[in-house]
């Protein structure tokens, strides 16, 4: 089977897996034990990884906590905020083409009193820079825009939304998760208050995440989701996972050091992939934010036919996506697509095909022959 479903999640790459393997087991203490060696142990291998992750966003080492997942972060952040935060607004911005860990949150916030603004985009998926300005206001506390779409790979300018975010001295959350590993980020730079990381779309393990949250210029402040001990500044309480968090340490190690070669190379192939594909469908079919600016190694395609015939015809050769991986079992249209002023019945005709490291011409080769004996 090809595998071209690597915005739903990666494989642990080797070099991650080995790393790991000894804290099961030989190194299995506590990092949180301080009387003994098998806790010291544990902890320098948490200080390490935590000095990897900062360093690669450009921060400092106490501004990184670590979290199960995006999912996770995402709710800390925006619950957290809102929760610390109300007395001085209860205003929200985001926009309608967010992951559904942000819109669901945002649905659940409404009902305990905030007041959310969705803001349109362009056909791009591209908020509009003006509406954002439009739509700040004095109780305006929190801004939440992704940096790149995980259906579509779009991305938005997001040193323009943090300025503008800032000039208001609210708040800036982004969520990275599809940017971190393969974009440089540093949070400063970008003027990014608070943002999230998942360790299973860059090649390390499931269940671990990163959220940054900076602690100067602006200081932000989030009311922990858990409660039960002091672990991680007490913005996460519970046992820390050394393993995983090892994990994800390694794994954002090798992202960076070998990013270069990785977008070239994936880029290359995605191209090669959409050329192919227009050949086939004499172009028939929609790529979805072309001309835009979007990451290397997406491309959402809406074809001439629903995609369910397209995956019946597939899915024992093939693994890609029909939106989120989130959603994707909804038999819905996607809400991102929709939002873009896609008709229902694109939506319903869209395949994601997302890249990776692993990806070869060869396997292109063979998705592009499959795609080839479809009828439509």
């Amino acid at each position: 089977m090809v595998y071209l479903d690597y915005n739903a999640t990666t494989p642990v790459a080797t070099e991650v897996l080995d790393k790991m393997l000894p804290y099961f087991s030989e190194k299995f203490g506590n990092a949180s034990s301080s009387t003994h060696p098998f806790g010291w142990k544990a902890k320098e291998a948490v200080d390490i990884s935590r000095s990897i992750i900062a360093q690669s966003l450009g921060c400092i080492d106490e501004e990184i906590t670590f979290t199960s997942g995006a999912t996770e972060s995402i709710n800390t952040v925006l619950k957290g905020i809102f929760n610390l935060y109300h007395t001085k607004g209860k205003h929200i911005i985001t926009s309608k083409t967010e992951h559904n860990a942000v819109l669901d949150t945002c649905e659940f916030l409404k009902k305990k009193g905030a007041d959310i603004t969705y803001l349109d985009v362009d056909k791009n998926g591209i908020i509009n820079i003006e509406d954002l300005k439009n739509a700040i206001r004095k109780d305006t506390i929190l801004v939440a825009i992704m940096y790149v779409n995980n259906e579509t790979g779009i991305i938005q300018n997001i040193k323009e939304i943090s300025n503008i975010t800032h000039q208001n001295k609210s708040i800036f959350f982004c969520d990275a998760t599809q940017a971190y590993g393969k974009l440089p980020i540093n949070v400063d730079d970008l003027g990014i208050d608070a943002l999230c990381i998942s360790g299973h779309k860059i090649y390390g393990p499931k269940g671990i995440g990163i959220l940054y949250l900076r602690r100067k210029s602006p200081r932000v402040i989030v009311e922990p989701l858990m409660h039960g001990g002091h672990h991680e500044r007490g913005v996460r309480s519970g046992t820390i996972n050394v393993p995983s968090i090892v994990g994800i340490g390694k794994a954002a190690e090798l992202a960076y050091k070998n990013l270069a070669n990785n977008h070239l190379k994936i880029e290359q192939l995605r191209n090669y992939l959409e050329d192919g594909l227009k050949g086939i469908f004499k172009e028939k079919i929609q790529i979805i934010g072309e001309q835009a600016n979007r990451i290397f190694n997406t491309s959402s395609v809406i074809f001439p036919m629903r995609s369910e015939h397209i995956i019946r015809h597939i899915k024992n050769d093939i693994a890609v996506s029909v939106g989120s991986a989130c959603s994707s079992d909804k038999n819905l249209p996607s809400h991102v697509l929709t939002a873009m002023g896609y008709k229902k019945e694109e939506a319903l005709s869209s395949i994601r095909f997302s890249l990776g490291n692993d990806t070869t011409k060869e396997e292109i080769d063979f998705v592009l022959e499959q795609f080839s004996t479809i009828n439509y």
